[in-house]
């Protein structure tokens, strides 16, 4: 849909200039990208390059009723047992790790191309840790090639992942008509079992294995723990040196002693520590217990100076991920208060594997760090729904009730097929499925709204008018005209294997729903501009936004395993680069064969 626009230079300029920095903050990722986006939208609504009466247009948009309502429907299978009747298989899946990736993958895959992959995630990720924990092997072998799993499972249906919600929508405003359900499967499906294949062959020798095997009877292994530790009035280990404190716990490694507002960084062996001091400790967790069994206390324990330990009558110990997004993520455990007003202990936090040279209360929490958490059994349900934290303990697998079951199945199916035989938009399908669930008592209103992704749905609001106004001011058309001008002596089958590709890059550092919006206009202006249809260019950027292997900041499924499998910055490509490369050239002869140029 355009709209009148007047002075299309200045225009062009303002809106490409906001594109970059947002792109910017994305990267920078101090700002939450709800907020970014949001800033944006404002900016343009402001300089009134976005007319008043569209500045809030984009938060109706389909796309955006249709992700909201996936997101209900994917918590409703969850809350059906549809996940752990297929979970039980994966824990008879042996312990030969090649087969343990190859279960878990087509899994995952399968799961991600009909209900949200970061929700398909979160559910076989407790699982995969579990199997990790019994065979006393490290969990990365087995996340990283998950997280990739469903990614790559989002590509083959409409609803298999957002971005392609997001380019059937928009190709209806453009065309008339939006992709159906099943549009997106003979490209997808090659595309994902080629990368699927890839990952499964090549995970053992690409995917990093820092850490060392878990015990079975401690917690589980993962990057070592951040943690402060005090030393009381009256405690044995006052006027001890490190080297005797921590003479039997060769893991434990003291990184600063804070002595009143002095930090003493890096202390050596023969450093006394005296009572009042709080040493900020790296450790696994059983070493953390050795040391406060010696006499030191935890940051936050009773004013009586009484020891509080690690597991007590009626609490437990949670080791749990920061999702992506969640309420958590930058803030610290001061900020929220976590223990006054959730009745949950902070005692450690772990990061990459990383040393955190700061007081334990102020650690603003990242995507993908990994607390060790201490309170009752239902404020620790609670803690964790409240916080968007994701429990790594193994999932407690029921039976589902028959009913239930075949219930959610039904109304997901029945929703599939009237939207596939376009008996309704799938908006308004999937939202009647949403209703159903939640009628049926399947899942509650209450669950139906935490399962609704609120910063994912603004962001998406606020940077559908953005996109907008980068087609209709014209900048789609100048990136466009700057893209087929340096590819005009190649031809229009590479055009297309660029935008893919390049989508694809860009989409591991800006969010891959923003790259969707702002790249769709592009690809209708190069197919303008070579006389070709739009679908080919459109199903391209579909394929390159679903496609964030090489960095953790892509997508929240990397993030998501970045903490639990104890991986770098620089791990994800290794794996990440040669699925890419397998995508696009899987993908690009079968967008010519089913979405032909001409």
């Amino acid at each position: 849909m355009l709209y009148a626009r007047a002075h299309v230079m200045p225009e062009q300029a303002v809106v490409i200039a906001v594109l970059i920095l947002v792109a910017a903050l994305f990267v920078w990722g101090r700002w939450r990208y709800d907020l970014v986006a949001l800033i944006a939208l404002l900016v343009l609504a402001v300089t009134r390059i976005v007319p008043a009466d569209r500045v809030f247009h984009g938060f109706g948009h389909p796309a955006v009723i249709t992700i909201a309502a996936v997101l209900v429907i994917s918590r409703g299978l969850e809350q059906a047992g549809v996940v752990d009747v297929m979970s039980r298989l994966l824990l008879r899946a042996g312990q030969r790790p090649a087969v343990q990736v190859a279960a878990l993958c087509v899994l995952g895959a399968t799961l991600s191309a009909f209900m949200n992959n970061v929700g398909a995630l979160a559910l076989l990720m407790p699982v995969a840790v579990h199997m990790a924990r019994r065979d006393r092997r490290s969990p990365a072998v087995l996340l990283m090639p998950l997280a990739f799993a469903t990614l790559l499972g989002g590509l083959a249906t409409l609803v298999g992942s957002p971005p392609n919600i997001i380019i059937s929508a928009l190709r209806r405003e453009e065309m008339g008509r939006s992709f159906d359900m099943f549009d997106f499967a003979p490209v997808g499906v090659p595309a994902a079992v080629a990368g699927l294949l890839l990952i499964i062959l090549a995970a053992s020798r690409l995917v990093p294995r820092r850490q060392a095997p878990a015990s079975r009877e401690a917690l589980f292994e993962l990057a070592a723990y951040t943690t402060e530790l005090r030393v009381p009035v009256g405690s044995p280990a006052a006027g001890k040196s490190l080297a005797e404190l921590t003479r039997e716990i060769d893991d434990a490694v003291v990184a600063v002693i804070i002595r009143g507002d002095r930090r003493f960084h890096a202390p050596v062996g023969r450093d006394q520590i005296r009572a009042g001091d709080a040493l900020v400790v790296e450790a696994d967790a059983a070493s953390i217990k050795r040391l406060v069994d010696q006499g030191l206390a935890l940051a936050g324990s009773r004013a009586d100076g009484a020891e509080e330990e690690l597991r007590s009558d009626g609490a437990q110990v949670v080791e749990a991920v920061v999702r992506p997004g969640s309420f958590v993520e930058g803030r610290s455990a001061a900020d929220i208060q976590l223990r006054r007003v959730y009745h949950v202990n902070l005692l450690a936090v772990a990061r990459e594997g990383h040393r955190i040279a700061e007081r334990l209360s102020q650690v603003r929490f990242r995507a993908g760090d990994v607390l060790l958490l201490q309170g009752e059994v239902e404020p620790m349900a609670q803690a964790m729904s409240a916080l968007g934290c994701l429990p790594l303990a193994k999932r407690e697998l029921e039976l589902p009730r028959p009913r239930r079951l075949a219930a959610a199945v039904g109304v997901f199916a029945a929703a599939i097929s009237a939207a596939a035989m376009n008996l309704v938009a799938i908006e308004i399908a999937f939202a009647a499925a949403a209703v159903l669930l939640i009628l049926l008592r399947i899942v509650s209103l209450r669950q139906a709204y935490d399962a609704i992704d609120a910063p994912v749905l603004v962001l998406l609001g606020a940077m559908l008018p953005v996109g907008e106004a980068f087609g209709t001011t014209g900048g789609a058309a100048l990136l466009a005209d700057g893209l087929l001008g340096v590819g005009h002596d190649v031809p229009s089958w590479a055009i297309l294997a660029i935008v893919l590709f390049g989508t694809a890059l860009l989409s591991n550092l800006i969010n891959t729903k923003a790259i969707a919006v702002v790249m769709a206009p592009v690809a209708i202006a190069v197919a303008a501009g070579l006389g070709a249809s739009a679908d080919p260019f459109l199903m391209a950027v579909a394929i390159g936004a679903s496609s964030a292997f090489l960095t953790p900041v892509g997508h929240p499924c990397n993030a998501l395993v970045l903490g639990p499998g104890g991986y770098r910055f620089g791990d994800y490509w290794k794996l990440g680069l040669p699925t890419t490369v397998a995508v696009t050239l899987v993908s690009v002869p079968l967008i010519l064969w089913a979405w032909p140029l001409r």
